[in-house]
């Protein structure tokens, strides 16, 4: 799986972002809106900051974030693996694929602390004002914004890039804009956006951590194009050197108008950001250990184990960190796809998920790494345990007569087995729960209710999970189910996705610690019919809507947190998925060439955005691409 300090477009539809829109459509957008003083609100609240629940560990007067070093050097390189192709430099809409990075290079109006999971603070914006109804944002901008040609970054840029962005942009994007009812420049530096009254909890944030697109350079660039001309940036790295599909670097612009802002004081130290691209893993691992790049996430127990054990290893010119990870853990596993007729019954759900052994993988191709995954919110205070508690029942009595008994008591948890890799116990029960589905056997072959063979296609786009999948599909296979694994080239992979052409795949989603809007984005109906939206499985359920609506507009984190354990009964009921394992930890393999901070971030290892280059280490070793 890709890693999280890794921009990707994946990265950038979970922040936001978007490019073009033509002159006439923004003068409609903005046409008719009140004319507003060029001040603080009236009655408002005025901030350098935005938090889901109003709470900033940072005071106004904040020098720099704790996890940094103020005093770190800049220079050198830093880079990393990345699995695929990559044919555009367009993050935002659907077509092509974006180079990773790409998001390095533009500035928002706010940005997050990585100690923090729901505030933002003030970088192109210096303050935001909040009227008391929380429908009008007024941003105040830094003057001193530019973009990376010299021109200014004004008020008009941001309302262009907002507009953009809902109408333009990829259909995530657009779904989490859509409670923007009109964004208005009423200075070159304040602008004021207005919010939906239904707007969601999450909006604001959303908006204020948008990139921002200089209106005159799309002009005359097209926004909707996938294209490798590199974009016009405003942050502390521009597009640099890169070849497309093998490798694409940042350069760090030296001159960069906001590097010495609070937000942004220790980090950007690298003068160079590098993503290189290869076919599969062994191949990247055998680079990394010659020293073509000095970064990588290791994802392999078995490769953590022993893997570790060449040269550069074992002389101590390579090192292993494993570096905490407070992150509500990813949800990975094998997802089903709703939409095919075979899995419309969650019994037939249930029975597939019973085959898969996870104590007999996690010691025999894990070393026993991992702990397995059972909730949605796993690693969270958000997981549902045992009975639901009065708070839980209040949430989910309306929806009684839609739910399964079993919502109102223990939360389905995934069954444990004998750890033998063919444990007869529960594939016995999955037989059973096939033939109550109406599954019959013929011959050696299981046949749908409708009389079709059943058939299923695990679909990915490397060998990674391959050990891990055929063992299953060998389970599977003992009760008729023809199962196999199909691996396509990067690019037919992601247009299949979008296009929901597929069986089961696994999926990594990284959730919120205030989760919001990607409830809707990943549970809701309305996302399930929607081409390329992130709702792969297709669910599409009244009460989880329900629920998901509350989430939204939750107005206190205890209100928040019984919702989801409510939302996470009701998930773990329908067996959407057939659950992976996590660990609470980064595993960190680098060449001995960086300096970091005496204190990591708390949601992420930090490294390209607070390490630094350590010539003097980098001599000594000799490091291959210093």
């Amino acid at each position: 799986m890709i890693s999280r300090f890794l921009l990707s477009r994946r990265a950038a539809l979970r922040g936001g972002a978007a490019f073009l829109i033509a002159p006439a459509l923004a003068r409609a957008e903005t046409k008719g809106a009140p004319a507003l003083p060029a001040g603080p609100i009236e009655g408002g609240i005025e901030s350098h900051g935005l938090s889901t629940f109003g709470d900033l560990a940072q005071k106004p007067d904040f020098k720099a974030f704790g996890y940094v070093n103020p005093a770190a050097p800049k220079g050198g390189l830093v880079g990393q693996e990345m699995y695929g192709t990559f044919n555009s430099l367009n993050a935002y809409v659907m077509r092509g694929d974006p180079a990773t990075g790409v998001t390095l290079i533009f500035d928002s109006l706010m940005t997050g602390s990585l100690d923090e999971r729901d505030a933002l603070y003030g970088l192109v914006a210096r303050s935001v004002s909040v009227s008391p109804d929380r429908r009008t944002y007024r941003f105040r901008l830094r003057k001193e914004a530019r973009f990376h040609d010299g021109s200014p970054l004004t008020a008009k840029d941001v309302a262009f890039s907002l507009n953009t962005l809902k109408t333009k942009g990829h259909p995530t994007i657009r779904v989490e804009l859509r409670d923007m009812e009109s964004v208005v420049a009423e200075a070159d530096d304040v602008v004021t956006v207005t919010l939906a009254a239904t707007r969601s909890r999450e909006t604001p944030l959303m908006i204020a951590r948008q990139p921002i697109f200089s209106a005159a350079y799309y002009a005359s660039h097209p926004f909707e194009e996938s294209t490798l001309d590199p974009p016009l940036g405003s942050s502390a790295y521009k597009v640099g050197r890169f070849e497309q599909g093998r490798y694409i670097t940042f350069e760090r612009v030296k001159d960069y108008w906001g590097k010495d802002l609070p937000v942004n004081v220790g980090q950007a130290n690298f003068d160079v950001v590098r993503f290189d691209y290869f076919a599969d893993r062994p191949v990247a691992f055998e680079a990394f250990k010659s020293g073509a790049f000095p970064v990588h996430e290791e994802f392999t127990a078995a490769n953590w184990a022993t893997a570790y054990d060449f040269p550069a290893f074992r002389d101590g010119r390579v090192k292993r960190e494993e570096i905490a990870d407070e992150n509500i853990s990813g949800i990975q596993g094998w997802f089903f796809n709703l939409r095919r007729p075979q899995f419309k019954d969650p019994r037939v759900r249930e029975a597939i998920g019973a085959c898969f052994d996870f104590v007999w993988t996690n010691r025999n191709l894990m070393y026993g790494s991992y702990i397995r995954t059972q909730s949605f919110f796993e690693n969270s205070d958000m997981k549902a345990k045992g009975p639901p508690d009065e708070q839980e029942v209040a949430l989910l009595e309306p929806f009684r007569d839609k739910l399964p008994a079993e919502v109102f008591g223990e939360p389905f948890v995934p069954p444990t087995s004998d750890g033998s890799g063919q444990d007869r116990g529960l594939l016995k029960h999955a037989n059973d729960l096939l033939n109550a589905a109406g599954c019959q056997r013929v011959g050696g072959s299981l046949m749908l209710p409708d009389g079709k063979p059943f058939e299923i296609e695990f679909l990915d786009f490397s060998n990674t999970m391959e050990r891990h999948t055929q063992p299953y599909v060998k389970n599977l296979s003992l009760l008729g189910i023809s199962a196999r694994l199909r691996v396509v080239d990067p690019a037919q992979y992601r247009q299949r996705l979008e296009n929901f052409d597929f069986d089961m795949m696994v999926q990594r989603l990284v959730m919120s610690f205030s989760p919001g809007e990607e409830l809707r984005a990943l549970f809701g109906s309305d996302a399930a019919k929607m081409i390329g939206s992130r709702n792969m499985t297709g669910i599409s359920d009244s009460v989880v809507d329900a629920l998901v609506s509350k989430a939204l507009v939750a107005s206190s984190r205890d209100e928040l947190v019984h919702v989801c354990r409510a939302l996470d009964r009701v998930l773990r009921a329908q067996r959407i998925w057939v659950p992976h394992w996590y660990k609470p930890n980064h595993w960190i393999a680098h060449w001995d060439v960086f300096g970091r901070p005496q204190k990591s971030p708390r949601y992420d290892p930090g490294i390209i955005s607070t390490w630094w280059w350590d010539a003097e280490k980098a001599k000594q070793i000799n490091y291959p691409a210093g």
